[in-house]
């Protein structure tokens, strides 16, 4: 029996197997065909953020256990700010004082000295000249024309008297000034505030006048004389003896100070 004639056996059956889809690699460079590989696989959701891990959460209670976030005092260690409608003041300044607005020029930290009251008496004598003429004037005009417009400037004229008596009296009382370490302040006005700071340093010299009116009630005035002529200042209605005072003290403030620049 020679080699060609011999038959192998065939092989034993043994357990059936399950079937197995047979599948072919896809050929370099190309793609798999959809899904051979699965389901495609769900992009994440950009609107949406990620998930904390449960570590990241915070325990049952607030933040430790605490019902406040740590970064918040407990109430009652911080003292209550003032209230914008209780009218408490602005925060305080550098020297103490607190913030006023334009329409407060007066500083509440100075000595303000006033001026004498006499100079009421000055400045309504003057008015009464003033008056005087005018009313003359405008009388004198009504009776040799006989027209009414005579009639109501006249009572114009008494009119405006009787207000400027008024603001005389409130005008004078309105004037003040203190002295500072380095220079001087003078306030007046009604309508208008005026506020004026002159340095020493800035001082070229200081004299004091008296009027005939003046003298007769013993009165001066302290006029300051400075580089700038719209910086000048004066303080009327001051004592002779107060007037010479603030004079010499001027002057030689404003030599010491004008030799240490």
């Amino acid at each position: 029996m020679s080699a060609d004639d011999r038959v192998d056996p065939p092989a034993s059956p043994g357990p059936a197997s399950p079937s197995r889809p047979r599948t072919t690699a896809p050929p370099p460079g190309a793609f798999p065909a959809p899904g051979t590989l699965g389901p495609d696989p769900t992009p994440p959701d950009a609107s949406s953020p990620a998930p904390l891990p449960p570590s990241a959460l915070p325990r049952s209670g607030g933040y430790d256990g605490d019902p406040r976030p740590p970064d918040l005092p407990a109430p009652g260690l911080l003292p209550p700010g003032p209230s914008p409608a209780s009218g408490a003041p602005g925060p305080l300044l550098t020297d103490g004082s607190a913030g006023r607005g334009p329409l407060e020029p007066w500083p509440d930290t100075v000595h303000w000295q006033p001026i004498s009251s006499d100079l009421i008496w000055v400045e309504l004598i003057r008015l009464a000249v003033v008056l005087a003429i005018g009313l003359a004037v405008t009388a004198i005009g009504w009776a040799l024309s006989g027209q009414g417009l005579f009639g109501l400037a006249l009572a114009a004229v008494l009119v405006f008297g009787a207000w400027r008596a008024v603001a005389i009296v409130r005008a004078v009382r309105a004037w003040g000034y203190a002295e500072r370490e380095d220079d001087l302040l003078v306030r007046h006005g009604l309508l208008v505030r005026r506020l004026s700071i002159v340095p020493y340093s800035r001082m070229q010299f200081v004299d004091v006048s008296a009027g005939p009116l003046e003298r007769a009630f013993d009165l001066a005035t302290v006029q300051l004389h400075t580089a700038a002529a719209a910086s000048d200042a004066r303080v009327p209605g001051l004592r002779p003896a107060e007037a010479s005072r603030l004079r010499d003290r001027l002057t030689a403030l404003g030599e010491d100070r004008a030799e240490g620049l």
